[in-house]
């Protein structure tokens, strides 16, 4: 694999996003830049998200493609959008940490595991919402592997 799947490069602290949809866009336009997916994948996100929000509870929500998107994937690889201040999902949904993801092939279902792991205790989010270098954002997700 060429890149790895989350690199400094691809994480965003300290953002602000005004909607959900500039959010999913930001998101998916790393995993764009850094050459993981082609641009019409997002677009497949944001029709994803219409289908059924990527919401998963505790401040996290995982962006990702349709089925039918699998041709843009190019490879496997993960975004990492830090927003304190949050953002509205809707239904009173506020989302702190965006996790974007392109899997190839079935690699994305490691990938939503460690995901699974990290983000199902609290002190972690705490963390990862707090954080204040992409370092420490990876060294989270490294204690997982």
């Amino acid at each position: 694999m060429a890149n790895s799947i989350l690199t400094k490069d691809n994480i965003r602290l300290n953002t602000t996003v005004g909607s959900k949809e500039d959010a999913i866009r930001l998101t998916g336009g790393l995993l764009v830049e850094k050459g993981y997916v082609e641009p019409n994948y997002i677009e497949k996100m944001l029709e994803r998200e219409r289908l059924t929000s990527t919401y998963m509870g505790n401040f996290v929500a995982i962006p990702h493609g349709t089925e039918d998107s699998k041709p843009f994937v190019k490879e496997s690889g993960i975004s990492f959008v830090q927003v304190p201040k949050g953002v509205d999902f809707g239904a009173g949904n506020i989302v702190k940490l965006l996790i974007g993801i392109a899997g190839k092939d079935n690699e994305h279902l490691d990938i939503l595991s460690n995901i699974a792991i990290v983000c199902s205790e609290e002190e972690n989010i705490e963390k990862l919402v707090s954080a204040q270098s992409a370092d420490e954002i990876l060294a989270i997700f490294e204690e997982v592997n």
